[in-house]
């Protein structure tokens, strides 16, 4: 399909029909704030966070909406607009491909934010998709708690745009939009991938903390498995390893997609996606070895259990062999037959017990000494 280019083509009837629902459907669940248009007035419910433009570093004042943004900052040479998005429609993303010419199929993958990590080049227009996490508190883990909720990051970088369609609830963004207005002002010079190398390296930054919290979490079920108490049951540790594989999901495929970046983008801001990389390798290799030391705990609870379960039997085993012994007496001497001549002693009955007693206590003893019991 050729690239679609700005305000040549409008949304699809199909398109429009499937998109009144969603809107709908955003606006009863909350998730679509008011934004102010470019006349200060209230708008309808969009999910535009923010809209700025930035000319040499510095945010223009006023407010603007994405059309406007973008013809103020093609007016200016080093100018350039950054629009933040919050799990947009698909009847508004729709009309903001229409105005920066974004292709179609980019569109629907930032609508759907069911992506893997990944890198697609549209002409001028780079999208690049990452998978969002952080970490869920919880006061001990069970077979059915939440440890990492993952989400959603896309990011279209232009010329002279840069548009980020958020999804879920970590990674948010006004933080890293202030501090690059304030404190990295002069990052902000360097245009679009500035601005996307800031977001990357929120994202990972998050990688990194869930990892270090996530490690604490094993650090406890370690300890758990290997106590003198009750250990982890094997179900939370279970839980444990397919919440380890969800954060697997988000971090390891984001490697092929920044090295992508420090080879595409220029030298001068190459260097700030390198440090980036850096981290994603340092956490993708903790992400690794919490995967092995994972499965060593769980080998190591499962061989516990079957340790346990061989005790068990052993005991079982033990006083089923005590248990034999009165048995066997008792079926002897039951039997009723005429000639018998130890039913006729008059100590019969104390002798039968004295022995019974001493083969049992001497069976008890040999089964302790050997760990039976």
């Amino acid at each position: 399909m050729s690239e679609r280019e700005p305000g040549t083509s409008r949304p699809k009837p199909l398109q429009r029909a499937f998109a009144v629902p969603v809107r709908a459907m955003n606006r009863f669940r909350g998730t679509i704030d008011e934004a102010p248009d470019g006349a200060g007035h209230q708008r309808t419910a969009s999910s535009v966070v923010d809209c700025g433009v930035y000319v040499a570093g510095k945010r223009l004042a006023g407010r603007f909406s994405p059309d406007e943004a973008l013809r103020v900052a093609c007016s200016h040479e080093d100018g350039f607009v950054w629009l933040g998005l919050h799990e947009p429609g698909l009847d508004e993303m729709t009309e903001i491909a229409q105005t920066y010419g974004l292709h179609e199929l980019a569109v629907e993958d930032a609508v759907k934010a069911e992506q893997r990590p990944k890198l697609e080049n549209f002409g001028t227009v780079h999208f690049l998709v990452m998978r969002t996490a952080r970490y869920v508190p919880h006061h001990e883990i069970t077979e059915t708690s939440q440890v990492v909720e993952t989400g959603q990051m896309m990011v279209f970088v232009g010329e002279q745009f840069v548009i980020t369609v958020r999804h879920g609830d970590a990674s948010e963004l006004g933080s890293v939009r202030a501090d690059l207005e304030t404190t990295r002002a002069a990052l902000l010079e360097q245009g679009p991938w500035a601005v996307a190398y800031a977001v990357t390296d929120r994202v990972v930054d998050h990688y990194m903390m869930v990892a270090d919290q996530v490690e604490a979490d094993l650090d406890i079920i370690e300890e758990g498995v290997f106590s003198r108490g009750a250990a982890s049951p094997i179900q939370a540790i279970y839980q444990m390893k397919r919440e380890l594989v969800e954060f697997r999901r988000a971090v390891v495929p984001l490697q092929r997609p920044l090295a992508t970046i420090v080879a595409l983008v220029p030298k001068r801001i190459g260097k700030y996606f390198r440090d980036v990389q850096d981290h994603l390798t340092r956490t993708v290799e903790q992400v690794s070895s919490f995967d092995d030391l994972l499965n060593s705990i769980l080998q190591a609870r499962l061989a516990q259990v079957t340790v346990d379960q061989n005790n068990d039997m052993r005991k079982i085993a033990a006083w089923a062999g005590i248990a034999t012994v009165w048995t066997a007496a008792a079926g002897v001497y039951g039997m009723n037959f005429l000639h018998m001549p130890e039913l006729k002693w008059l100590y019969s009955y104390p002798a039968w017990w004295a022995i019974t007693l001493l083969v049992s206590v001497l069976l008890y003893r040999a089964f302790r000494r050997n760990g039976w019991l």
